[in-house]
């Protein structure tokens, strides 16, 4: 037997265990492939009746399938040499099973964002009742089961900061960044935590790696002129205001920042 017919074979005795999992679309993909391949292939006549059999047994399986029934309740039909004529019944039969598959995928992720509101709200009045311990436990264990997630890790972040837990938000917003450093959100909200930490000097290097990636977000040039302000840098306040107004020209908080800066330079 060709290494195909063996790929063939193996596709047909997998499906049971599909079944058994509720792998329903894998059951109706493999049978749709072994039959594909049986049909594709040079059969003599014992290999073409077994395979005959394995498909009529496996059409049996699937139509006797109590949970399969309450997806797709139409049965299937094969007598052998209708192998072309069961392929259009399967299509059918996938296209079902991929809109179920979609709505389950759908409900899953629903499940999942209203678990995060839920556990963020949780955490969130423990801030509010200055029950700090109970947060991050509440948080830590919402961002381990999210792993990954840079934009939780920035809303949990957010919440810190409004709380004044400045070295909490930090956490987040780095390990946020790992995650996603392409974000550039995530620079202007980490630079503006450290800037109200006063380490000037990190907050520079961050909305430096941000403006490293992009010159076109007038909002980094700002915040780091603001970070400039409080650094009383001037001549490096004014640059990043300039740059801030040639990318937005109708940005008015930049052009008072620019004329700050000006006046402090004495031009």
């Amino acid at each position: 037997m060709s290494g195909e017919l063996t790929k063939a074979r193996q596709k047909l005795t997998s499906i049971n265990a599909s079944l058994k999992m509720g792998k329903y679309m894998a059951a109706a993909q493999s049978l749709n492939d072994a039959i594909v391949i049986m049909l594709s292939a040079p059969l003599m006549k014992n290999e073409r009746e077994e395979f005959g059999q394995m498909i009529e047994s496996t059409v049996y399986a699937l139509n006797n399938h109590k949970e399969l029934r309450k997806v797709y309740p139409l049965v299937l039909h094969y007598a052998p040499g209708d192998e072309k004529k069961l392929l259009e019944e399967i299509f059918e039969m996938r296209k079902v099973l991929q809109e179920d598959v979609n709505e389950n995928a759908q409900k899953d992720m629903n499940a999942l964002a209203s678990r995060k509101r839920e556990e963020l709200e949780r955490g969130q009045k423990h801030l509010d009742q200055n029950e700090y311990d109970q947060a991050r436990q509440v948080f830590d264990k919402l961002t381990g089961e999210f792993a990954g997630d840079s934009e939780l890790r920035a809303d949990i972040a957010d919440r810190y900061h409004k709380a004044g837990l400045n070295q909490d938000a930090l956490g987040h917003l780095s390990q946020a960044i790992n995650d996603s450093p392409e974000s550039l959100y995530l620079y202007n909200r980490i630079g503006i935590v450290l800037r109200k930490m006063q380490d000037f000097a990190s907050a520079e290097n961050y909305y430096l790696r941000a403006l490293a990636i992009t010159q076109a977000d007038e909002y980094l040039f700002f915040n780091l002129g603001r970070l400039y302000y409080d650094w009383q840098k001037w001549d490096k306040m004014a640059l990043a205001a300039q740059k801030a107004v040639a990318v937005n020209p109708n940005f008015v908080e930049a052009q008072k920042l620019l004329a700050f800066a000006k006046k402090k330079l004495g031009a």
